[in-house]
C-alpha cells in the first residue's frame, strides 16, 4: 500500500510537470500571436487566459520586442508544491540553422 501511494504521488508530479510545460508553451504562443497582431499590451493577458484554460497560472510574463517570455505553474496535490515551467515564443528566425536543407 505505501508503494502505491508513493507511485501515485510520483505520477501526479510527473503529470503536473507535463501540464505546466504544455500550458506555458501554449500561453507563450498565444501571447506572441497578440504581439504579431499588433496588440503587445494584450499579450500577457491573453497568455494568462490560455494558461488558465489549461489548468495553469502565469506567475510572470514579459514582452521583449516581439518575443513573449513567461513562467507558469500547476498546483500539485499534497505538500509537494507546484510544478513550474518557463516558455518563450516569438517569430521564427529568417535564416535556417546550418543542418537544415542538406548543408553539412
Amino acid at each position: 500500500m505505501p508503494g502505491t501511494i508513493a507511485s501515485r504521488a510520483v505520477t501526479g508530479v510527473v503529470l503536473a510537470g507535463h501540464r505546466a510545460r504544455s500550458a506555458a508553451d501554449l500561453a507563450a504562443l498565444a501571447g506572441a500571436a497578440r504581439v504579431r497582431d499588433g496588440a503587445p499590451g494584450e499579450a500577457c493577458a491573453q497568455a494568462g487566459r490560455v494558461a488558465s484554460a489549461n489548468g495553469a497560472t502565469v506567475d510572470a510574463c514579459r514582452v521583449a520586442g516581439d518575443v513573449v517570455e513567461l513562467r507558469a505553474r500547476v498546483e500539485v496535490a499534497g505538500r509537494l508544491g507546484p510544478a513550474r515551467a518557463e516558455a518563450r515564443a516569438g517569430p521564427a528566425r529568417d535564416e535556417a540553422p546550418p543542418w537544415v536543407g542538406g548543408a553539412s
